[in-house]
Protein backbone atom coordinates (compact mmCIF):
# COMPACT_ATOMS: atom_id res chain seq x y z
CA UNK A 1 0.00 0.00 0.00
CA UNK A 2 1.36 3.23 -0.87
CA UNK A 3 -0.12 6.92 0.03
CA UNK A 4 0.58 9.58 -1.97
CA UNK A 5 -0.78 13.60 -1.98
CA UNK A 6 -3.10 14.49 -4.87
CA UNK A 7 -0.14 17.21 -5.47
CA UNK A 8 2.66 14.52 -5.64
CA UNK A 9 0.25 12.24 -7.84
CA UNK A 10 0.14 14.98 -10.50
CA UNK A 11 3.65 15.13 -10.98
CA UNK A 12 4.36 11.40 -11.10
CA UNK A 13 1.38 9.95 -12.23
CA UNK A 14 2.58 7.39 -14.47
CA UNK A 15 4.30 6.27 -11.88
CA UNK A 16 1.59 5.47 -9.55
CA UNK A 17 0.05 4.23 -12.60
CA UNK A 18 2.29 1.81 -13.46
CA UNK A 19 2.53 1.02 -9.45
CA UNK A 20 -0.96 -0.09 -9.71
CA UNK A 21 -0.71 -2.13 -13.05
CA UNK A 22 1.56 -4.23 -10.56
CA UNK A 23 -0.94 -4.74 -8.50
CA UNK A 24 -0.35 -2.44 -5.72
CA UNK A 25 -2.84 -0.03 -4.03
CA UNK A 26 -2.02 3.73 -4.56
CA UNK A 27 -4.20 6.06 -1.91
CA UNK A 28 -4.25 9.27 -3.02
CA UNK A 29 -5.06 12.16 -0.13
CA UNK A 30 -6.06 15.90 0.01
CA UNK A 31 -5.33 17.23 2.98
CA UNK A 32 -4.10 14.80 5.01
CA UNK A 33 -7.21 12.30 4.13
CA UNK A 34 -7.55 9.40 1.90
CA UNK A 35 -9.61 10.62 -0.69
CA UNK A 36 -9.45 7.94 -3.55
CA UNK A 37 -7.61 4.55 -4.86
CA UNK A 38 -5.81 3.54 -7.51
CA UNK A 39 -6.06 -0.30 -8.23
CA UNK A 40 -5.31 -2.20 -11.24
CA UNK A 41 -8.25 -2.42 -13.84
CA UNK A 42 -7.39 -6.72 -14.08
CA UNK A 43 -10.72 -8.50 -13.70
CA UNK A 44 -10.58 -10.09 -9.64
CA UNK A 45 -11.52 -13.47 -10.69
CA UNK A 46 -12.24 -14.45 -7.39
CA UNK A 47 -14.49 -11.67 -6.38
CA UNK A 48 -16.18 -12.40 -9.79
CA UNK A 49 -16.69 -16.31 -9.01
CA UNK A 50 -17.77 -15.89 -6.01
CA UNK A 51 -20.62 -12.99 -7.21
CA UNK A 52 -21.61 -15.76 -9.53
CA UNK A 53 -21.88 -18.47 -7.22
CA UNK A 54 -23.67 -16.62 -4.74
CA UNK A 55 -26.60 -15.68 -7.70
CA UNK A 56 -27.38 -19.49 -8.00
CA UNK A 57 -27.00 -20.58 -3.62
CA UNK A 58 -29.96 -22.18 -2.77
CA UNK A 59 -31.11 -22.96 -6.48
CA UNK A 60 -31.29 -26.46 -8.00
CA UNK A 61 -32.85 -27.95 -11.02
CA UNK A 62 -33.70 -31.67 -11.25
CA UNK A 63 -31.63 -33.24 -15.02
CA UNK A 64 -35.83 -33.55 -16.32
CA UNK A 65 -36.29 -29.70 -15.04
CA UNK A 66 -33.10 -28.57 -17.19
CA UNK A 67 -33.78 -30.64 -19.98
CA UNK A 68 -37.44 -29.26 -20.08
CA UNK A 69 -35.87 -25.69 -19.94
CA UNK A 70 -33.53 -26.65 -22.62
CA UNK A 71 -36.12 -27.53 -25.17
CA UNK A 72 -38.41 -24.69 -24.36
CA UNK A 73 -35.47 -22.41 -25.24
CA UNK A 74 -34.49 -24.48 -28.61
CA UNK A 75 -38.32 -24.46 -29.76
CA UNK A 76 -38.67 -21.07 -28.72
CA UNK A 77 -41.65 -21.27 -27.28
Amino acid sequence: MTQVSLSMLKVNAGKYVSMAEDDEEVFITRNGKVVAKIVSAKPDKKAAWNNLTEIFKGISFTDAEIEAMREERVSGR
